[in-house]
């Protein structure tokens, strides 16, 4: 392992130096590995391990380029991840760094949203308060909150929140059976959240985000 951490590390360099572009083929395997000073095996083993993380794009009969290096895509590898860890402790860690992430995405929402953004977060929030259950709520929750990031000019802030939301579904529709007013206390809220926004008030969006998402976390807090 400690050779083809070695090869990784070589392959990361050239690609961090800009020797290798988004989208470059990478030399023959061959003359890589000799020009790296490593065996066609270890070089092998970090081809392997950077496209299993969408570094590269090994493709077959054509070579091994550079993927685009996009957001979406270096990141679905945390999906992965987070695909394997569904437990309860698991995914209150997950609502943990959602709660410190979003208020930001917000703040930096509030300083450049626009109003036709803002008209359709409100039909947003008029489409979750008229959802027929709470998968659809959670539906829409799930697509309130991904505008939001959006609008917040991040692209990989948008995406890491994408990314975190997943493992977060199950409690929240478990929530919003279970808890009392669940429903209303989200559309509500996010009507809150709306608001600061369309005023451009940096903080009091920050501080609703965090009493939003919060909610979620202490509940299942609570359940512990």
């Amino acid at each position: 392992m400690a050779v083809t951490d070695d090869a990784i590390l070589r392959v990361k360099e050239m690609i961090v130096s800009g020797e290798l572009k988004p989208g470059d083929r990478l030399p023959r395997e061959a003359d890589l590995a000799e020009r790296l000073g490593l065996s066609r095996n270890s070089l092998r083993e970090a081809v392997k391990a950077l496209s299993l993380v969408r570094v590269l794009d090994v493709r077959q009969g054509d070579g091994t380029y550079v993927s685009s290096l996009r957001a979406d895509d270096l990141l679905g590898a945390l999906s992965f991840v987070l695909d394997l860890h569904r437990g309860e402790d698991s995914v209150l860690e997950v609502l943990q760094v959602r709660r410190i992430l979003e208020p930001a995405a917000s703040a930096m929402a509030a300083q450049r949203i626009t109003p036709d953004e803002i008209a359709t977060l409100r039909a947003m929030c008029d489409a979750g308060e008229n959802a027929r259950s709470v998968e659809e709520l959670v539906d829409h929750d799930l697509e309130f909150h991904r505008a939001i990031a959006k609008c917040s000019g991040n692209a990989y802030l948008a995406q890491l929140l994408d990314t975190l939301a997943g493992p977060t579904v199950r409690v929240r529709i478990w929530r919003g059976i279970a808890q009392a007013g669940a429903a209303e206390r989200t559309i509500a809220e996010h009507r809150a959240i709306v608001d600061a926004l369309a005023l451009r008030e940096t903080e009091l969006a920050r501080s609703w985000t965090t009493v939003h998402v919060a909610g979620v976390e202490q509940w299942l807090s609570d359940l512990a």
